[in-house]
Formats: C-alpha cells, structure tokens, sequence
C-alpha cells in the first residue's frame, strides 16, 4: 500500500524486505517516496499521479508530482524522520494505512499521525491517494480543507462508526459519509464534516475506529482539523 512492489528496482525491493521481514508485497507510502525511484511510483498510477494533500493540495500531473516527491525526501532527511506503523487495511477498490511520523531536527520533537487512502483501479494501479493529518502541529493552526469527495448516503456504516457519528451529531457537527475502507475489527471512514445551521465551511476528515470483542467501540483515531467538541475517548 499504495505502490507496486514490481516497478522497483531489486536493491529497494530487498530494503523493502529487510525492513518488512517478509517478500514485499507493498510499499507504505512513505517508504516509497524516500526510496529514489520517482519513476516507479510514477508507473503505480493508472494515469498521471494525483494526491490530494492537507497542506500541498491537489498535486497533479507528473512534473507537480515529482516535486512534491524532492520535497518529501528533503523533509524528511531535514526533519530526521522516523516513520512508525499502525495499521494497514485493505479492500478491492480501496486501501488505507496509519502511520506516525516521528520528527526530530532543530524544530522537533514532533509526533505526527498520518492517515492515507488509496483508490485502486485496474492491475491494482492507484486512481488517487488522499492524505489526511492535522496540520496544528506544524503550522500552529487548523487547515480548513475542502471536501474531496461526494458523501454517499447509501454507505452501510459499522455500528462503532454509526454511533460516532449520531455522537457528533447531537454535539452539532453533521458527518456526512464517503468511503469505508473495512479490514476486520477496524475501519477507515471519510466524511464531509459540517455545523448545520452555522456559516462555518464544509471540511474532509476522516476517522479510524475499532471494534472491541464484543463489536463495540474501543477507539477512534481522527486524521482532520475537523472541530467535533467530542469528549475524550
């Protein structure tokens, strides 16, 4: 997840295994914009590359996107980052991972969750990868990002995922359902979040929850500067 393992070179594919212990059957985001191979990240997409990033934008096309691949690299050899796992899940169409990206150098320490979907199209080639994080951290400020897809009121939600979301509503914040990327007892919702009734923008955000044994909700990760006034959980 997201980058095909057979479009990179056989040293990166053995780093790969190395660090996976295991044959490389994905590439983390991360660990593929670090590796140096532009072009093998390039041929991961169906078309021309497309991410849609909190701070970035929409990066388009090949010559924005292998920018923004000089400009990761730099940051993250700039920023001594340290990228810890925490969860991969997948379906046919969709893919989404956590991670966080653990920042050193002369501004941090810095703890920074990350979030990533990716929509897959033929030969598993990536349609569009979304990347979702607070921004506070970095900035000092929340971004308010615009939706980035259309909600999808037919989406069968999880009961913890149903919950939450009648939660923030009688705390007045509407989350209106996208994509549920669904692997076992965890979940990965993207939402258009709204205050019905206010001036206040329509903004993406997505949330990750997990189920306990029993199916209900025993966590929940948010990866937005979506303003919910939830409790802590």
């Amino acid at each position: 997840m997201p980058w095909v393992p057979e479009l990179f070179s056989a040293p990166a594919r053995a780093r790969f295994e190395a660090e996976q212990r295991r044959p490389a059957e994905v590439v983390p985001y991360f660990d593929g914009l670090v590796a140096g191979e532009v072009d093998a990240l390039i041929g991961s997409f169906v078309g021309e590359p497309r991410i849609q990033h909190p701070l970035r934008g929409l990066i388009e096309g090949e010559y924005e996107f292998r920018e923004f691949v000089a400009d990761t690299e730099r940051w993250v050899r700039e920023r001594e980052a340290r990228i810890e796992d925490v969860h991969r899940g997948a379906l046919e169409r969709h893919e989404f991972e956590e991670v966080v990206v653990h920042l050193g150098g002369p501004r941090g320490p810095i703890d920074l969750p990350h979030a990533v979907v990716a929509d897959h199209g033929p030969e598993a080639r990536i349609e569009e990868i979304r990347v979702y994080f607070s921004t506070r951290a970095l900035t000092g400020r929340a971004t308010e990002r615009a939706p980035l897809l259309p909600g999808d009121p037919e989406l069968r939600l999880l009961a913890p995922a149903a919950s939450y979301l009648a939660e923030a509503r009688e705390h007045g914040v509407d989350l209106e359902p996208c994509v549920l990327v669904e692997d076992g007892d965890t979940c990965a919702l993207e939402y258009n979040a709204h205050r019905p009734g206010t001036d206040a923008p329509i903004q993406a955000g997505l949330t990750v929850f997990e189920r306990d044994g029993n199916g209900a909700l025993a966590a929940a990760r948010s990866y937005d500067d979506v303003d919910r006034r939830l409790a802590d959980r």
